[in-house]
């Protein structure tokens, strides 16, 4: 389980919204904290409308009265300010937390298209790509200051391959940890929506293809009833279901219908970087959903 979150904060108001988040995990999980702020080169004088931190002094009182302001006297909470200003900040996040070793990272996506502005070739997709640090990626809306209730229910998404239950584990885990609730989902295609490769074949094949993808149905339901008992008998509140259709678009339904209020992904990381961004169901579930998402990278 996370036991030393990092939390990049560049002083506007909108990072800020993923403090209270910080503090409520660093509380349940008795993780410690380190705020961090990497001064920019070149910064704009604003940010978000808000005043740009570029200076170490300011930036230092900054962070230490959100660490008076949002966390407990329990919690260790360390804050650091890069002085030497940087073009990337993605980099020097990346290389921070080689420095520091948290075992999470939480960020806020900024712009009104969530990944399309702030990951997409910038900050959040080069941390990501890293792979090797689980990222919790929060999308505030501009301009709205939502109060946070915690994660009670928290989604997870499986595609039956025992080599991609990372973001399971992490799941479990969480959902132990903070007494939530737990809600399995595996999607399994229909001809209309398979994709690349597969999609040639459904054209080509269809009665076979449309036969093993029932077959496939099946395999989920017998994966997830197997996922499901085992939970039970860890005294965990589960539930699971199989859908059909286009991944990313069930998942984000799923979520909505059951009220979750994190949504769990294994994500492929730097070795699968091309892959993952040009056509992988994590990016486009994240376009689909203000939801919280945590992103964790596959072990290889």
């Amino acid at each position: 389980m996370f036991t030393h979150i990092l939390l990049p904060l560049d002083g506007s108001a909108l990072a800020e919204t993923a403090v209270p988040v910080v503090a409520y995990l660093a509380e349940k999980l008795k993780a410690q904290v380190t705020l961090l702020h990497i001064i920019e080169k070149n910064a704009p004088e604003t940010i978000h409308g808000q005043k740009h931190l570029v200076n170490e002094e300011e930036a230092r009182a900054y962070l230490a009265s959100l660490a008076e302001k949002y966390f407990s006297s329990e919690i260790v909470v360390h804050h650091h300010v890069h002085t030497d200003e940087v073009d990337r900040v993605s980099a020097s996040i990346v290389q921070h937390s080689d420095e520091f070793d948290p075992d999470l990272i939480v960020m806020c996506a900024h712009g009104q298209g969530g990944l399309r502005d702030f990951v997409v070739g910038s900050i959040a997709q080069q941390v990501i790509a890293s792979g090797s640090v689980p990222v919790l990626l929060l999308q505030p809306e501009e301009n709205s200051t939502p109060a946070f209730s915690g994660f009670e229910h928290i989604l997870v998404a499986l595609d039956g391959d025992p080599a991609h239950e990372s973001g399971y584990a992490a799941a479990v885990d969480l959902a132990q940890a903070l007494r939530a609730r737990l809600h399995l989902i595996q999607v399994v295609p229909t001809l209309g929506t398979l994709k690349a490769k597969h999609a040639a074949t459904g054209t080509l094949l269809p009665a076979t293809t449309k036969a093993l993808l029932e077959i496939d149905e099946d395999a989920a339901a017998e994966y997830l009833e197997e996922k499901m008992n085992r939970l039970c008998r860890q005294n965990l509140d589960v539930t699971a279901e199989v859908e059909r259709g286009d991944p990313a678009r069930q998942v984000v339904q799923s979520a909505d219908a059951q009220n979750a209020q994190l949504i769990v992904l294994g994500t492929h990381g730097k070795s699968g970087l091309n892959a993952f961004w040009s056509g992988s169901v994590a990016p486009r579930i994240v376009e689909q959903t203000r939801l919280p998402i945590l992103l964790v990278p596959v072990r290889r």
